[in-house]
């Protein structure tokens, strides 16, 4: 799930960049880590070359790029991020992907945070109460299950910021959250997170590829991430514009009616 709480430190030394996690967030070290062995040993070039770990502490390569948030992106960088996101969630082996823990925040976890926090809102009037309203009823009826659900390897953030575009090619970085997934849910995840739409709707599923029981799952999926956003800006804060909270609420209730 997107964490809006800045959980690390990041340092810059020539091509060396050095990540220090400071908010105690069990693992996470250890996933960012993790995650950049497994891609150097089956996907190099995709993402920071692992240089050193300390307990809390990651070194790692820095890769060029600039973040596709914020930028207009055209044809040649939704190609270069699809293309990126078929090797990152094909890139673990899948004897290997299935001893891998499970990313935090799957499927079944998220469910039932969501159901939490909509059992727990505090009438605010309008479309937001509507979206809570009527996710909580959508969510009686929904359990996440396996259909459509191919294993992948999850990054486990779909901050488009995340996603460096160098004129060539996209590559990845920040794997805090990262494990095993499927792939559904994490093109859900990307597609939902604010950056893909705060400043300018970005359709960042172009080009890839579902059948019919993935594209089932994504939908349901946007769903449930639709809702996990709208309580994650609930308090509207400084990182977006203002507003942002009255078009989440929207979203959600043109997701549930899809």
């Amino acid at each position: 799930m997107a964490d809006l709480q800045h959980t690390h430190a990041v340092s810059f030394e020539g091509d060396v960049v050095t990540k220090r996690f400071i908010d105690g967030k069990p693992g996470a070290a250890e996933r960012e880590w993790r995650a950049l062995t497994l891609l150097a040993d089956h996907a190099p070039g995709l993402a920071p070359v692992p240089l050193d770990f300390q307990p809390g502490v990651v070194v790692m390569s820095r890769v060029p790029g600039a973040p596709l948030r914020g930028m207009t992106t055209g044809p040649a960088p939704l190609a270069g991020l699809s293309e990126a996101l078929e090797a990152l969630h094909l890139a673990v082996p899948a004897p290997v992907l299935r001893d891998l823990p499970e990313r935090p925040w799957q499927a079944g976890q998220l469910t039932a945070q969501v159901r939490a926090w909509c059992a727990g809102w505090r009438s605010r009037g309008g479309q937001a109460d509507r979206a809570v309203k009527e996710g909580a009823r959508w969510l009686d009826g929904w359990r996440p299950g396996t259909a459509g659900a191919r294993p992948a390897f999850g990054a486990g953030d779909g901050n488009l910021a995340n996603f460096l575009w160098d004129g060539e090619r996209v590559r990845v970085v920040d794997f805090e959250d990262s494990g095993r997934s499927d792939r559904a849910f994490e093109l859900a995840e990307l597609a939902e997170h604010v950056s893909a739409w705060v400043d300018g709707e970005v359709d960042v599923l172009a080009g890839v590829e579902l059948d019919h029981a993935e594209a089932v799952r994504v939908r349901e999926c946007r769903r449930l991430q639709a809702l996990t956003w709208l309580f994650l800006l609930s308090g509207e804060g400084p990182r977006n514009p203002p507003g942002t909270f009255g078009r989440q609420a929207e979203r959600v209730l043109r997701a549930l009616d899809g």
